[in-house]
């Protein structure tokens, strides 16, 4: 672990500065009402969500539908590979068919002079006795072909391990070469991996001594705060025990009226009072209270008189209410009365109209027509 002291180092104060604009900002855009949303928008969240769903859902479809096709072009190409594979068999057996019944050696011109009964090729001359234009053995045929084709193995097979040889070495060198480029490269990954751990002890070291540091800086504050603290309590504890040691808590009455002289007394040492100011206080008390007492039965005489006042006008009102009601009585009984009356009159009269109606006479006074034929 590294040991850093950095009192007033730029970087630690750049970086601080940097802290203090980042919180600046993040509370500037936290605190500003106008870009704050309370609450949630349910029904938003909830439609994203199905958009997101309807969009996965679509894009599984359509990477079904490219499977699907996918898997249809590969069956149709490995189906044209194996049709196009047994058309060549086909056609190789066909062409091996052909030669097989049609281009035999023992149907050819010189077959009774080249083969024997069996099939096989047979020389009966010599090969020195045959001529530029005999035609009869042609180049790898005749004496000797099986000796040259065993050299020509031979050098085949010189040939291709000299190849084999000449491929193994260029392999292994570039085999050799990119062990040797991987090992570069791991030296160079070792070397960036061993940088990176040695910034991030850097910066462990300088967070560390920066947390130090703000740790001083939070004690030195606490412990001048403490310290204003308590000179602000010994202040105040100076100015209350002076308070109360002071003229005016002790009330000490020959310190005041010295103070003043002339018989008066300084207010802010003493505020007691003397016998003869007490006695003038009681006087005053109990003619107080006297004039308080008279005051009261003055009161409650005169609520007493306006009690019975409001009693008897209370009585004086239902007896007004009893005489309306009568009134009211007598006046809808002689209401009654004359209704029955009228009503009276009124059904005498009908029953007198009706009789005359049923006899089919007019009445006297009266011209009355009755139509029969409309009944």
């Amino acid at each position: 672990m590294y040991k850093v002291d950095l009192p007033v180092d730029q970087s630690i104060e750049k970086a601080v500065e940097r802290r203090r604009s980042a919180e600046k900002v993040r509370k500037a855009r936290i605190f500003n009402t106008r870009l704050r949303v309370m609450g949630l928008d349910l029904d938003t969240l909830n439609q994203q969500v199905e958009e997101k769903k309807h969009q996965q859902n679509m894009d599984r479809q359509r990477d079904i539908a490219f499977d699907t096709l996918r898997t249809y072009h590969d069956d149709l190409l490995l189906q044209q590979d194996i049709d196009e594979i047994e058309k060549r068999n086909a056609l190789h057996m066909d062409l091996t068919q052909y030669w097989a019944t049609h281009q035999r050696v023992e149907d050819s011109r010189d077959a009774d002079l080249n083969c024997n009964p069996n099939g096989a090729l047979s020389i009966t001359v010599p090969e020195a006795k045959l001529g530029p234009a005999s035609m009869q053995i042609f180049q790898g045929e005749g004496f000797g072909a099986e000796q040259m084709k065993r050299e020509q193995m031979k050098n085949t097979e010189r040939d291709l391990r000299a190849q084999k040889e000449d491929n193994e070495r260029r392999h292994m060198g570039i085999k050799h070469r990119d062990l040797l480029a991987s090992k570069e490269l791991m030296h160079q990954d070792l070397k960036k991996v061993q940088q990176a751990a040695l910034e991030e002890e850097y910066k462990i070291a300088t967070r560390i001594a920066l947390d130090n540091y703000n740790q001083a800086l939070a004690a030195e504050q606490a412990q001048k705060l403490k310290e204003q603290q308590r000179r602000e309590e010994q202040e105040n504890l100076a100015e209350v025990w002076h308070t109360l040691m002071s003229d005016m808590m002790t009330e000490c009455a020959e310190a005041a009226e010295g103070a003043a002289g002339g018989g008066r007394v300084v207010t802010d040492r003493w505020k007691g009072m003397s016998p003869e100011q007490l006695s003038a206080i009681q006087k005053e008390r109990e003619a107080q209270c006297l004039q308080r007492q008279k005051q009261r039965d003055a009161e409650r005489i005169q609520e007493a008189a306006w009690n019975f006042h409001l009693l008897k006008l209370s009585k004086e009102e239902e007896e007004e209410d009893m005489r309306a009601a009568k009134q009211r009585r007598e006046r809808r009984i002689q209401m009654d009365q004359y209704n029955m009356q009228l009503a009276g009159e009124q059904q005498a009269y009908q029953e007198y109209l009706n009789k005359d109606l049923y006899t089919n006479k007019p009445t006297k006074g009266y011209f009355c027509q009755f139509n029969t034929t409309s009944r």
